[in-house]
């Protein structure tokens, strides 16, 4: 029975070890964790910007843990009328100082998934700011965005 019980602790204890977890956040950095409204938003392709949010009706939610990230976006009408709309997406992330990478690899537009995309990432006080391109091929997508977000 000892045994049983020594194993089952190895087991849990040896669990949360991941030697390929992807590193995060520099210890002396701000932390980035936690749950991000979007406020305003704009795409910018061949010089010409366009602003895409904020859109009326529609909420959107980017959520950190220490390696992974999610996003969410629907309208407030809870799906019903020509308005609706629900976009979601989630994968890891890197950061270092400003370098924030993410790699995609949940999108309900199932082209932009395993994809990987460079920013860089301000955070000031309770307002983050993601700047960077979106470039895939595939999709004839190439263009810069600007994201600025409030921590919930």
């Amino acid at each position: 029975m000892n045994l049983k019980l020594l194993s089952a602790s190895l087991l849990i204890t040896f669990s949360g070890c991941n030697e390929n977890k992807k590193t995060t956040t520099e210890t002396n950095a701000p932390s980035i964790v936690g749950t991000w409204e979007l406020v305003s938003a704009k795409i910018i392709t061949q010089g010409d910007t366009a602003v895409t949010f904020p859109v009326k009706d529609q909420k959107m939610l980017k959520i950190f843990s220490t390696e992974s990230f999610a996003f969410f976006k629907h309208d407030i009408n809870k799906g019903t009328g020509d308005t609706a709309v629900f976009e979601s997406g989630a994968g890891t992330y890197t950061l270092k100082g400003e370098d924030y990478a993410e790699h995609l690899e949940f999108c309900n537009y199932r082209g932009w998934e395993n994809q990987d995309f460079k920013f860089k990432l301000r955070l000031k006080k309770d307002t983050l700011i993601q700047r960077g391109v979106e470039k895939i091929d595939s999709l004839n997508i190439d263009r810069e965005i600007v994201e600025t977000y409030v921590k919930r």
